[in-house]
């Protein structure tokens, strides 16, 4: 049976075998690709493929596990063996990867006391649940099985987050009690504090880094003691984020040099090899003084393109690795672009006159967050009605993430994120009468009566005194739409994540109460009702129609919208924001019909006009 072992070197049946991986990260493409792109790492010269494996995709819900489509972990390890690649798999429960919430299921945060990635009970009890459900699935692709599995990573940059033994322990003891027998690694950043925190008896350390070779394998060198060099990451470029100014690109003479130095002293995993999509809600977070959600394109400037184009730092690298490893000249395939040109708008209609076809709401006295709902991506919708209050002259919604739009009957009247949402906020006069026709009617009515001035009216507005009659509140309703803009997926902030509103509403000085939530992850907007009533500037959906009868990757061109999210043919493709660096969202052609095809784009700013654009090119700044 054939072996693989850590010593001096690595060690495939008795042979020293130098590492060259490349990173692919399977629930980022559509699976009719991972052939194709496959191929192009084979023939790159790499001998190895790596990839993560996402919690939150495969248990979806505590009782749910999914292993088909974007999940089919068994026929992506399949494909690469069929094409001649060893496989080093990462399934830790966290797995960073610029992903939602670093791969954790959100319904984890249920529990209002979770603590993550420690020796906490129910966090490893969850763990447990996962791993013996999906390492046996595993095991059985072994290479100590005839499979071509030849590593596996127990945790994820664990320095960078703690340094808890007894819970890198239990997950070792995990991995082994279900099956797993190849060797084990751990990654984390090159420095000595990550190290001393991230490792464990047993299991090798490795690096992650994208400069100074070796300088970081010199750190390495102290804690793997007689053992293999290896970057277990070898950042090539990096990742996007809304409102960053332009699409990042890395230094490429730079990284080719460092490349040379890495394959001369050690091993390498190429990231990414191809970075591809986070279609759906699945774009993680960063946090340090302000929020910034990832883009949908994960493209990470890597030897392929998002849509797996081939690029000059693929070109750069082969030559390099070509000094070490057989590389292929044969003409691999490409993939077909398309653009299929401008489309009018045929249907729309307003989120709030279709809310009860696409949501089921919960009626409570209090808000909370959406996990408390079962409920893990998209939006939520808050609505009640003033009752006690005389319009809104200050507003203050507590512990909500990530970005808020605040409508009083239909008409917006704020939009909230990020630090905005943690003060207090006073609405002008002018502002609320302009949304608000009750509070325009009285406030007409006690200058009338009074000869008061707007100051006046601002000051006392509803006070039942000012005019005849009694005054008993508005009875406006009013909508506040919360929007989850990706899970922050590094640091401490994990555990702070939960979404929605989660404390209360503040309305001039004290919290409103009685509330209808509706839940709006989106996943079934087949339920849309076209035939109901579009109200302009408000959230709504919007279809469009188009045949196609030769498929090709296009690109959906936004020009001119606001904010929200596209759906092809029922498939989330992910956000779009007017803000960029990204422009268009990349549609691969598998998620095309012969014939006639749906799109629907859900928009919340009001900014929209009657067409949108396919185009045969990606613009990502």
């Amino acid at each position: 049976m054939a072996k693989f072992e850590i010593k001096d070197k690595f060690y495939l049946n008795d042979e020293p075998f130098k590492i060259i991986s490349g990173v692919f990260h399977y629930f980022r493409t559509v699976p009719e690709y991972w052939k194709d792109r496959l191929l192009k790492l084979k023939a790159l010269g790499c001998n190895t493929v790596e990839t993560y494996i996402p919690w939150n995709l495969v248990q979806p819900g505590r009782d749910v596990f999914c292993f088909e489509g974007f999940c089919d972990i068994e026929k992506f390890i399949e494909t690469a063996t069929e094409i001649g690649l060893y496989i080093i798999i990462r399934p830790s429960p966290y797995i960073c990867a610029e992903w939602e919430f670093g791969g954790l299921p959100a319904w984890l945060l249920k529990d209002r006391g979770m603590r993550l990635r420690v020796s906490y009970k129910p966090f490893m009890d969850a763990v447990e649940d996962y791993y013996q459900v999906l390492l046996p699935k595993l095991a059985k692709y072994q290479i100590t099985k005839g499979g071509n599995i030849i590593l596996m990573q127990v945790e994820n940059e664990y320095g960078y987050y703690a340094n808890d033994k007894e819970y890198l322990t239990a997950m070792r003891d995990i991995m082994r009690k279900y099956g797993i027998e190849v060797p084990l690694i751990t990654s984390d950043g090159p420095y000595h504090d990550s190290y001393r925190g991230g490792s464990i008896e047993g299991v090798l350390p490795s690096g992650n880094f994208g400069s100074k070779t070796k300088e970081r394998f010199d750190v390495l060198k102290h804690y793997t003691g007689d053992g293999p060099l290896m970057c277990a990451e070898f950042w090539v470029g990096w990742f996007d984020h809304w409102g960053n100014g332009g699409h990042i690109k890395g230094n490429l003479a730079k990284s080719a040099e460092d490349l040379k130095t890495m394959l001369e002293m050690g091993n390498v995993n190429i990231y990414m090899f191809e970075g591809g999509t986070n279609f759906g809600f699945m774009n993680g977070s960063n946090y340090y003084d302000e929020l910034t959600p990832d883009v949908t394109s994960y493209d990470y400037d890597g030897l392929l393109t998002e849509d797996g184009r081939i690029t000059e730092k693929y070109r750069v690298y082969k030559e390099i690795i070509g000094r070490y490893n057989a590389v292929s000249e044969e003409i691999l395939p490409k993939i077909k672009r398309a653009g299929y040109g401008k489309i009018r708008c045929s249907e729309k209609v307003s989120l709030f006159s279709a809310l009860d076809d696409i949501s089921t709401k919960t009626h409570l006295p209090y808000t909370v967050n959406m996990e408390e709902l079962d409920q893990s991506y998209g939006y939520i919708l808050y609505r009640s009605r003033l009752h006690s209050e005389a319009g809104i002259e200050r507003i203050r919604l507590w512990e909500t993430f990530d970005r808020a739009n605040i409508f009083v009957d239909e008409k917006p009247l704020l939009t909230l994120y990020d630090h905005e949402l943690e003060k207090e906020h006073e609405i002008p006069i002018e502002k609320y009468l302009s949304v608000s026709a009750p509070a325009k009617e009285l406030a007409n009515k006690i200058m009338e009566e009074n000869g008061a001035t707007l100051e006046a009216v601002d000051e006392n507005l509803g006070d039942p005194g000012l005019c005849t009659g009694s005054f008993d509140g508005f009875n406006e309703r009013f909508d506040v739409l919360v929007e989850n803009m990706g899970r922050v997926n590094f640091g401490p902030r994990m555990e702070t994540q939960r979404k929605g509103i989660g404390r209360c509403v503040q309305i001039n000085g004290h919290i409103h109460n009685d509330w209808d939530i509706y839940p709006l992850p989106l996943d079934n907007i087949d339920k849309l009702d076209f035939d109901k009533d579009y109200i302009e500037g408000t959230p709504s959906f919007y279809k469009f129609k188009f045949d196609v009868s030769e498929k090709g990757d296009t690109f959906l061109d936004l020009e001119g919208w606001g904010k929200g999210v596209a759906f092809i043919n029922g498939f989330n493709l992910g956000r779009f924001w007017e803000i960029g660096p990204q422009k268009r969202l990349y549609i691969p052609a598998p998620l095309l019909k012969d014939g006639e095809n749906e799109l629907v784009i859900f928009e919340t700013e009001g900014k929209v006009t009657d067409f949108i654009e396919l185009k045969d090119e990606p613009d990502i700044g």
